[in-house]
């Protein structure tokens, strides 16, 4: 049995970080679509692992805290029961930013219920060694699941934005709506007024949809299994702490986080699979 090379292995991932789609990748590399996707769910896993383990005691200021919304397979009111039950349907990815290095802390897929937030939430709280400013938007599961991870060890507070809906019925459906507002809470603790913000995660969000091709809008490049949206979301989030140069830091975030001392080359992010 043929082994991939390190070189072709980089070949595919660099593809794969760019937002390009499992079938454009095959055709760019030359490597078969299973080959593909062994790759992905063997360094996905491998990825997972590493940001477990190494991305924690972390001391961080200032938390920002965001859903995206995706989907596997069909939108959620396309899919049948039998199909949810194998994890098609509509999907969020949960995500923590630090506003100052701009490190993925966490990261969480499922519902956008209680009961992801309250996962989401404890994984933040167990990743940070300090008393942190946390901003959320105005999704009232995050008041809960807040109170649960920190109890009154946080400075917590919501902003919400409100939006006007375009009136063209094409723009609705096309464009996004504009921001004619926003509404701050405090929640729990002395936040700082100048600080209550998510736009540095909003920002992640489209960094997102741009680096991965399955949260990319009306396309066909959607993912198909749930076990392969979480694989890819978590290549992209090792490349992005590691291996990505951030264009305001000059450093990638890991390194400005103190978790590393260098940027990573690929072939380093490869050699997670060494680790498993």
């Amino acid at each position: 049995m043929n082994k991939l090379g390190t070189d072709k292995r980089v070949q595919v991932v660099a593809a794969l970080v760019e937002g390009a789609s499992i079938n454009a990748t095959c055709r760019m590399t030359g490597v078969a679509k299973h080959t593909v996707l062994k790759l992905l769910k063997d360094l996905g896993c491998a990825a997972a692992s590493y940001h477990d383990s190494r991305v924690r005691t972390l001391r961080v200021r200032r938390v920002q805290c965001d859903e995206i919304w995706a989907f596997v397979y069909a939108k959620q009111k396309n899919v049948t029961a039998e199909q949810m039950e194998q994890g098609a349907g509509d999907v969020w990815t949960w995500t923590a930013i630090d506003a100052d290095t701009k490190l993925i802390i966490s990261y969480t897929l499922g519902d956008r219920g209680a009961g992801t937030a309250q996962t989401f939430m404890q994984d933040v709280a167990a990743r940070i060694a300090n008393r942190v400013q946390l901003t959320t938007d105005g999704h009232h599961v995050y008041v809960d699941a807040v109170e649960d991870a920190f109890g009154a060890d946080i400075d917590y507070a919501m902003l919400q934005k409100i939006y006007g809906a375009p009136s063209d019925a094409e723009m609705r459906r096309y464009s996004p709506a504009t921001c004619i507002g926003c509404k701050t809470a405090v929640v729990a603790g002395d936040p700082d007024p100048n600080h209550i913000s998510t736009s540095f995660v909003e920002r992640s969000n489209l960094s997102m949809r741009m680096g991965m091709r399955r949260f990319t809008r009306l396309t066909n490049g959607f993912s198909k299994k749930l076990e392969n949206h979480g694989h890819m979301v978590a290549l992209y989030f090792m490349h992005y702490n590691f291996c990505r140069v951030h264009k305001t830091l000059r450093v990638t975030p890991a390194m400005e986080a103190g978790l590393t001392d260098h940027v990573w080359e690929m072939d380093e992010l490869i050699a997670l699979l060494e680790l498993r």
